[in-house]
């Protein structure tokens, strides 16, 4: 399995121009069966809802991703403003060639950025794909080792993220605690650049479940990376070293 991740700036509450930039990004790459984009890639974190979101079934993100996905025969995840009802979600979707959607609607809202506009969604959301499991889970749920953890149903904690310079210890920190604990691989990504209320410097990577580093993007810039997820040196892992048959239920 190659991941992509895709470390990039966003045009606040611009969602045609991040969509192309992101485009012209992505037919650089060299081909990746999963393709990971920031959160809020298409508008930045904290516009408002009302300018940004699009309707849950049938907005230009999600339908922008579908064709990346068929175009491109992979996998694309990242998280957009969604309109559900009367309630604005913030909506991590993983889109497949085949044009299916799946979506995680972020559990933890960030009230201290003044997310709690939008409403949480209450379930878990493990996607399978090409033989592994991905975990949905979008920035400040990263916090919560409790949501976060393995009930041994996934192999592969995926984070979308704006998470500003300001608290960079504590990313990095965690995105490795959550692969040493729950035995899985680790995909975190992060945006670049600045928007009106915060900086952020990207330090995006994909981790192995010893905690080590298999791709990284240098701090500050825009970037792509790729890795490739072992899947048979993580299952030799766990049957060797079964940790999660310890863990607290």
């Amino acid at each position: 399995m190659k991941i992509g991740i895709m470390q990039r700036d966003i045009i606040w509450a611009s969602p045609q121009e991040n969509l192309r930039r992101t485009a012209d990004a992505i037919a650089r790459m060299e081909p990746c069966d999963l393709l990971v984009l920031p959160e809020m890639f298409a508008s930045g974190f904290g516009a408002s809802p009302q300018q940004v979101a699009e309707p849950a079934a049938d907005g230009q993100v999600l339908a922008w991703m579908k064709q990346v996905a068929r175009e491109h025969d992979c996998a694309i995840a990242g998280s957009v403003a969604v309109k559900v009802n009367a309630a604005f979600r913030n909506r991590l979707y993983f889109v497949t060639p085949d044009g299916a959607a799946a979506h995680y609607d972020k559990h933890h809202l960030f009230a201290y950025g003044g997310e709690d506009v939008f409403e949480a969604g209450q379930e878990r959301t493990v996607v399978e794909w090409r033989g592994v499991r991905f975990m949905l889970l979008v920035c400040y749920d990263l916090r919560f080792p409790v949501w976060n953890r393995n009930r041994e149903d996934y192999d592969c904690a995926l984070y979308v993220a704006n998470w500003p310079s300001s608290r960079m210890g504590a990313w990095t920190a965690l995105l490795h605690a959550r692969a040493i604990e729950n035995q899985c691989f680790v995909v975190g990504v992060n945006r670049v650049g600045s928007d009106p209320n915060c900086d952020y410097t990207g330090d995006s990577a994909v981790i192995d479940a010893y905690g080590r580093d298999i791709a990284t993007c240098p701090s500050g810039t825009e970037c792509s990376a790729t890795a490739d997820l072992d899947m048979d040196r993580l299952l030799a892992f766990r049957k060797k070293f079964p940790v999660l048959k310890d863990r607290d239920i």
